[in-house]
């Protein structure tokens, strides 16, 4: 199989990119971000295929001054995108399967065992735990878990990151489990 060599107009970006050209960074960027975003996105959610875009091209950047290619721009950078996306797919499947084992663990339990007072309290006792969230892990907790709205929506809501999001929801969902440790499947049944 024959290598592709760098096109010239490659050689002149690398070259302006290790001179520190701004300019030259966002060329990069206007010309591969739509069409690996679209590659991407055939292997991993939208938001997860702009995340992982934004990655790539930010290590680019950051490592202009000590980057050598041995193939052209464009396949380094959609070979990249497409090992990140396969991390963030095994990512997720690893997140899956601590989630389950997690819940298994607990499989023998049931909220069944309440009656309908102790169910009306323990959800009057959640949404006050959800009141009582700092306000940036509130808002994000809310948007997603109850409003159905995804990490990239609350992203551009918010206009902070996805990842700000997630870190936020996390941080929610530590505190509630905290909160609620005595009932571990209550987060499972009330909280979508």
């Amino acid at each position: 199989m024959k290598k592709e060599i760098c096109n010239e107009e490659d050689i002149v970006l690398l070259s302006a990119l290790r001179r520190d050209n701004r300019k030259a960074f966002d060329s990069l960027f206007k010309k591969y971000y739509t069409s690996l975003c679209a590659y991407a996105y055939r292997y991993v959610e939208f938001g997860d295929a702009e995340e992982i875009v934004q990655d790539v091209l930010l290590w680019v950047w950051e490592n202009r001054s000590s980057f050598i290619l041995k193939v052209s721009l464009s396949s380094y950078l959609f070979r990249a995108v497409h090992c990140r996306s396969l991390t963030c797919i095994e990512q997720h499947i690893a997140k899956k399967r601590a989630e389950v084992r997690y819940w298994e663990q607990f499989k023998d339990e049931t909220p069944s065992n309440l009656n309908d007072f102790q169910v009306k309290e323990l959800i009057l006792q959640i949404h006050q735990y959800i009141e009582n969230l700092p306000e940036e892990y509130k808002e994000s907790f809310i948007l997603h878990r109850f409003k159905g709205m995804t990490y990239k929506e609350i992203a551009t809501k918010l206009d902070v990151s996805s990842k700000t999001v997630d870190y936020r929801i996390q941080q929610a969902l530590k505190i509630l489990r905290k909160n609620l440790k005595e009932y571990p499947l209550i987060l499972f049944y009330f909280l979508p």
